[in-house]
């Protein structure tokens, strides 16, 4: 069970740091995402890094999980 932080808001995550939630929940992989948001894949990962530290999971996937209950991606 994906425990989530009480006080994570989509006020806490930037508009880039959404549109690579949204294009990971589309199934894309780094390569594509980074592809797509013309930047590189270390800077990709680098961000979805920060992203689970901010939100306080453990993965992408969790994160990804956290912006859909919520409806931001």
């Amino acid at each position: 069970m994906v425990t989530e932080p009480q006080d994570a808001g989509p006020a806490t995550l930037t508009e880039d740091e959404l549109a690579i939630l949204a294009l990971l929940a589309e199934g894309r992989l780094t390569a594509s995402v980074a592809a797509e948001l013309h930047l590189s894949e270390r800077s990709v990962r680098r961000r979805v890094r920060v992203i689970c530290e901010r939100l306080d999971v453990a993965t992408s996937i969790e994160a990804v999980v956290w912006a859909a209950r919520r409806g931001l991606v």
